[in-house]
């Protein structure tokens, strides 16, 4: 499908909005819409231009920087939405404390974000992203499906299913998902998209519980310290093995002849470093 060149001033207009408001006002819902614009304005440059500038090189690292703050303030909100909808009357004492653990550390975080956001910086970023968006070229042979298909065959998915591949395709799928979108209203992209929507939330979701779970856990110990933590091992395992499903079945929507890999039944939860950066 041709690339939607509508879409491309879209996502520009859209970040300078949001990186205005950010200084002033780190609510969730500002946050998450910064991250997400800086995503598209990356991947638009990163995947579908041609060849980057000086400029945009400098554009793309300082979105990304920005971004990497950004995202522990909004793992922090997610983590707070998930505690609270979580009933767990048998550790009612723990529960509370993890709250307040991680409130507290979204008060630090939100301080450093919009410390990072200086007046400067956001001059700097609006005139990168000027120049960038008078500077862009895209090739007319690019067709952004192609492309975000062939994203999530880079992953290195050779073996049983793994934590760690499983948060490759976590990267993978939003990265591929934000390409198929430039490729606007026509029907084969809105479905890619929404196939990979559907992937990236579901894996997501695991990680988020993934995250908390790490975090009760520095806080109380194992299993046999808490029930709390015991509550949310359970919930990411669950987790886990939806988040595999329905990678497989996207995987198998996308390329059905392809060969999927499956859970390592052995040990569901293996350890991995996690990330937010992405």
């Amino acid at each position: 499908m041709p690339f939607d060149r509508t879409l491309s001033l879209r996502s520009f207009d859209k970040l300078k909005r949001h990186l205005s408001k950010l200084p002033n006002h780190s609510a969730p819902e500002s946050v998450h819409r910064f991250r997400t614009y800086s995503r598209r304005v990356e991947v638009l440059l990163d995947e579908l231009a041609g060849e980057r500038s000086g400029n945009e090189k400098k554009l793309v690292k300082l979105l990304a920087k920005l971004r990497k703050k950004a995202g522990k303030v909004r793992d922090l909100d997610v983590q707070i939405g998930l505690l609270r909808n979580l009933k767990s009357p048998q550790a009612a004492g723990h529960k509370a404390q993890l709250q307040r653990t991680i409130v507290g550390e979204r008060t630090r975080r939100e301080k450093k974000l919009r410390k990072a956001f200086d007046d400067k910086t956001v001059d700097e970023l609006n005139k990168r992203l000027r120049r960038a968006e008078r500077r862009l070229e895209i090739p007319e042979n690019v067709e952004p499906t192609a492309i975000a298909t062939g994203l999530l065959s880079q992953v290195n998915a050779n073996g049983p299913m793994t934590e760690e591949i499983l948060h490759q395709y976590r990267i993978a799928g939003k990265r591929a998902r934000y390409v198929a979108e430039f490729a606007g209203d026509a029907a084969e992209a809105k479905t890619l998209a929404a196939q990979l929507k559907s992937m990236q939330d579901g894996i997501g979701d695991w990680h988020d519980w993934l995250q908390l779970t790490e975090r009760a856990e520095k806080l109380f110990g194992g299993v046999q310290d808490s029930s709390l933590v015991a509550q949310l091992r359970n919930v990411t395992r669950a987790k886990y093995r939806e988040a595999v499903r329905v990678l497989n079945q996207t995987k198998s929507a996308l390329v059905p002849k392809s060969k999927v890999p499956v859970p390592d039944r052995r040990r569901p939860e293996a350890t991995v470093a996690t990330s937010t950066a992405a």
